[in-house]
């Protein structure tokens, strides 16, 4: 059955190709959407892509918001934008709930690699993104939006690309919970400080607004998990199926609200935001190796460092009103990673023998 869904993307592809050489434009959205939906269910059955199916759903998600962005503005008289921030949320409980205490206490084990860690998480990223906004002459909301990308801690992928890779797990889980939890104050000072002459910053709004989406959603989770876990242990099989389809459903709003200026700059802002996460794990590698950490634990940095939080910064952007801007590279950064991220983890898994 796999092959039959590749062979039918195949198709779809060239139907496409020809629609595009034809200038028939009408009929190339729906082909598209066919197109990624075909290789997302393609590579869901296959053992070795099966990890960039979530990132062809997404895909999908897009083309569909992009040809048909109404119906993710608004349905029925109800402004889209609103189910952001409880996605949102209900995507950080389940991050708590892969979390436990035993994550946090990692800074005494290996008090090191933590602080190489957030050292590397909180300086890379927003320097490169506030350089990148140099480099690309975006107008002032999208290039703060590259920069709060690069402000944000890291996310449940990282630790997820740790593991594919065979890095240090156990650093990853614990630099995952330290960062967001730090977040409510390195967020907002670093944007106030890189972005402040781009858009206003209210540092203690959006500390306020990370403690809400972010901070108590996870510590409900955290103290799901350890309370409850064993009474539902199907939450932990049914947690990131909902956090997927969440995302997926956030993206496609936040693409559906900055349709006109995704068109304008799309190609720009991909190209940017694919700078900014290679960086993040080029730098994240090397500034680990010069403070003498194993390569398993650079490896292991470098994803946190490249991987971050885009559905917290599409959350910030959202509540500072300018999530059809801001919003953008975080749409943007989310599935690009997921790409970039497993192909890293997947390639390093592969050598894992001279870590």
């Amino acid at each position: 059955m796999r092959n039959h869904f590749f062979l039918a993307a195949a198709l779809a592809l060239m139907a496409i190709i020809a629609l595009g050489m034809a200038g028939q434009e009408v009929g190339l959205g729906p082909v598209i959407m066919l197109f990624f939906v075909l290789l997302a269910l393609g590579l869901g059955r296959s053992e070795q892509w099966r990890r960039l199916a979530f990132t062809a759903w997404i895909v999908a998600a897009v083309a569909a918001s992009l040809f048909y962005p109404a119906p993710f503005r608004e349905l029925w008289g109800f402004d889209l934008k609103k189910l952001i921030i409880p996605l949102l949320m209900i995507i950080m409980f389940g991050m708590g709930t892969a979390m436990s205490v035993r994550d946090f206490l990692g800074v005494v084990r290996m008090p090191k690699g933590v602080f190489v860690g957030l050292l590397c998480q909180f300086t890379i990223m927003p320097a490169v993104g506030f350089g990148l906004t140099k480099v690309f002459a975006f107008p002032p909301e999208i290039a703060a939006g590259l920069i709060l990308v690069g402000c944000s801690p890291s996310g449940l992928a990282s630790n997820v690309m740790s593991f594919i890779a065979r890095a240090n797990l156990a650093l990853s889980l614990t630099l995952t919970a330290i960062a967001t939890l730090l977040a409510p104050i390195f967020t907002p000072l670093l944007m106030s400080l890189l972005a402040g002459q781009l858009v206003p910053v209210n540092a203690w709004a959006m500390m306020l607004d990370i403690l809400r989406i972010v901070i108590l959603p996870v510590v409900a989770g955290l103290a799901f998990n350890h309370f409850f876990y064993e009474r539902f242990p199907w939450l932990a099989r049914t947690m990131p199926r909902v956090s997927m389809v969440g995302i997926a459903v956030i993206i496609a709003i936040i693409t559906a609200a900055g349709r006109d200026s995704l068109l304008t700059i799309g190609l720009t802002l991909i190209l940017a935001t694919a700078v900014h996460n290679a960086a993040g794990y080029f730098f994240g590698y090397w500034g680990s190796r010069l403070f003498g950490l194993d390569r398993q634990s650079c490896r292991t940095i470098a994803l946190e460092v490249g991987l971050q939080n885009s559905g917290l910064a599409s959350g910030l952007a959202l509540e500072m009103g300018k999530v059809a801007t801001m919003g953008l590279a975080p749409a943007v950064f989310g599935p690009l990673m997921n790409v970039t991220g497993s192909s890293l983890a997947s390639w390093w898994r592969g050598k894992v023998g001279d870590s």
